[in-house]
């Protein structure tokens, strides 16, 4: 898990150690769970403490609660991109299990991580630093060597068997300093275990030699450059050298960024030969809507774009883009238009344009003109994921919210995970009169987003509406027992 100049946020370092406890509690306290346990297996990636399946348990409750402590990215187009870069990496991995979901964080540093049971975070700001799809992907894969080498059971199981007492404890320091940091993570650790501490971190620094290693094989599998890797990892040890106002001694590190890291980085890359790409255009757009994102206002997004195309970009259609898109978010419809056209007419089916477009469209009082060039996207791409967002969209700004609760409805059994589609459909059938609808969608949105007591009561006041439409409220019914399952998994924590 890489290194990030910044330390998590308070509510994710509460809920670590609620976390790992429960890693180590719930096989005693819940029989059921039991079953799926493995014996230890210690330096086995294909075996560990804990089952694939108690592991893909208890990322799904971590990631309901990751939800309800951070800012996340509703960009279906960026998580696209993302997710599609991630299962293109994962067919080359060692990774067994791909039941991978992303979460993005809007969060300008730098850093990425894996959690047990397929969950990969990656802070937007992420794409700022790396300057290639390859540097990128690089981190993306040494995620992906975490989870395959199940280097966080063999963690626990190696501490277990180090020393048992306060083993809670000394895991949330371990994780912590896997996500946020040496000293958020060494706070976290008892004073008093110096011994168990420094054998934990040579530990952990191991499983970090072990997904440099794996994750370079990854990105050379997947036709990536190998000096890729050393690029970013020198990289963001400058940025650690600016960003910390001390700097944490290299042994104190879970995952030191350091000279010697780099240089080994290197030294491996060098047995793989070098792979020259062009610039990946969809990467460099990417990163405009990132910097869209992470800027405090629209003009001040405008006047970056309009300075960087004054010099020279490394892609001067991703700038113009950036600048579209920021034009978009400051009101200025007829500016973004002209701005889109330099560049949509020589790539007149590419996705980001074709969006933008209509988002110009709409924005312009054209809804139906949006409605009809989307339709007509959809029908060469049906399912496509943004393009069916930015439908549904442009259907409801067109007076359209019935037509617009269909297609969500059935893009919704496509991605029953998306926290942003079951929002949108909820504020879709408010507007369509679907109540009952409406209360159920608001409940799936809590649901993924860790609010269960806020789940229970829309399901609650679906259920008075329903009359004698006995499959919706059998429907409620199962929601409801649904949730009161996953309190009890909560609560356990």
């Amino acid at each position: 898990m890489l290194y990030s100049s910044t330390a998590t946020p308070t509510g994710w370092r509460r809920l670590l150690p609620a976390l790992l406890a429960a890693t180590l509690s719930t096989p005693v306290a819940a029989g059921t769970a039991t079953d799926g346990l493995k014996l230890p297996n210690l330096g086995d990636a294909s075996t560990s403490m804990f089952s694939g399946e108690f592991e893909h348990q208890i990322g799904r409750i971590w990631l309901r609660s990751f939800r309800s402590q951070v800012h996340t990215i509703d960009d279906p187009l960026l998580y696209e991109y993302l997710n599609n870069l991630i299962y293109q990496l994962a067919t080359h991995s060692q990774l067994q299990d791909r039941r991978l979901e992303l979460v993005i964080v809007d969060n300008p540093t730098i850093n990425a991580f894996a959690v047990p049971g397929g969950v990969i975070g990656v802070h937007n700001g992420l794409l700022l630093y790396a300057q290639s799809e390859d540097e990128l992907a690089t981190v993306l894969a040494h995620e992906l060597a975490h989870l395959s080498q199940r280097h966080f059971s063999r963690g626990v199981e190696y501490q277990q068997n180090q020393m048992p007492i306060n083993l809670a404890a000394l895991l949330a320091g371990l994780v912590v300093m896997a996500t946020a940091g040496g000293e958020a993570g060494m706070a976290a650790i008892n004073a008093s275990q110096a011994l168990a501490q420094n054998n934990a971190l040579r530990f952990s620094r191991q499983n970090e030699q072990e997904a440099d290693r794996i994750g370079m094989q990854t990105l050379v599998d997947a036709g990536m450059d190998p000096y890729a890797a050393p690029a970013m990892f020198e990289r963001m040890l400058q940025s650690s050298r600016y960003t910390s106002a001390e700097r944490i001694p290299e042994f104190l590190r879970s995952h030191p960024l350091s000279e010697n890291r780099v240089a080994d980085t290197q030294n491996r890359a060098r047995q793989y030969p070098r792979q020259i790409h062009p610039d990946n255009l969809e990467f460099q757009l990417m990163r405009a809507r990132v910097v869209n994102q992470l800027s405090n206002t629209p003009e001040e997004a405008v006047q970056y774009f309009r300075g960087a195309l004054q010099g020279s970009p490394r892609s001067p259609q991703a700038a113009r883009y950036g600048l579209v898109l920021a034009l978009i978010d400051a009101g200025r419809a007829d500016e973004a238009a002209l701005e889109l056209d330099s560049i949509w007419s020589g790539d007149p089916d590419r996705l980001e344009y074709i969006i933008a477009g209509s988002e110009i469209d709409l924005q312009s009082g054209n809804p139906q003109k949006a409605v009809d060039a989307l339709r007509q996207q959809l029908a060469l791409n049906p399912g496509n994921h943004p393009l069916t967002m930015q439908y549904a969209r442009a259907l409801t700004r067109n007076q359209q919210p019935h037509i617009a609760e269909e297609v969500l409805v059935e893009q919704s059994k496509l991605r029953p995970n998306d926290p942003g589609l079951w929002y949108e459909l909820a504020e879709v059938q408010g507007l369509s009169g679907n109540i009952i609808g409406l209360h159920q969608a608001r409940a799936e949105y809590f649901i993924l987003n860790g609010y269960l007591d806020q789940a229970q009561q829309q399901l609650e006041y679906a259920q008075k509406l329903v009359k004698n439409d006995y499959p919706t409220s059998a429907r409620i019914n199962q929601r409801l027992a649904d949730v009161a399952k996953m309190r009890e998994e909560m609560e356990r924590l």
